[in-house]
């Protein structure tokens, strides 16, 4: 995309910006993109530094699970509706 911009054609454009934003607006644009930047940045670090770890949930080992259910009583199984 830009691999054919020569130097002749960056002075082009920063000679263009000067004459339309003038040579004081500038630097006070330059550090005010430059604020701009760090906050932006500052505000990245925040949102990943202050974002709680999820809960580590274990599961129950299987062998523990099928131990504490009651045994099976055999027969129909019950309906609620009758």
């Amino acid at each position: 995309m830009f691999g054919d911009l020569s130097f002749s054609h960056i002075l082009i454009l920063l000679l263009i910006v000067v004459l339309v934003f003038g040579a004081k607006r500038i630097p006070e644009i330059g550090s005010s993109l430059g604020q701009g930047i760090r906050e932006f940045t500052r505000s990245m670090k925040g949102v990943t530094e202050d974002r709680p770890e999820p809960p580590r949930v274990q599961p129950p080992p299987s062998a523990t699970v099928a131990s504490t259910l009651p045994p099976p009583s055999g027969g129909d199984p019950k309906r609620l509706n009758d």
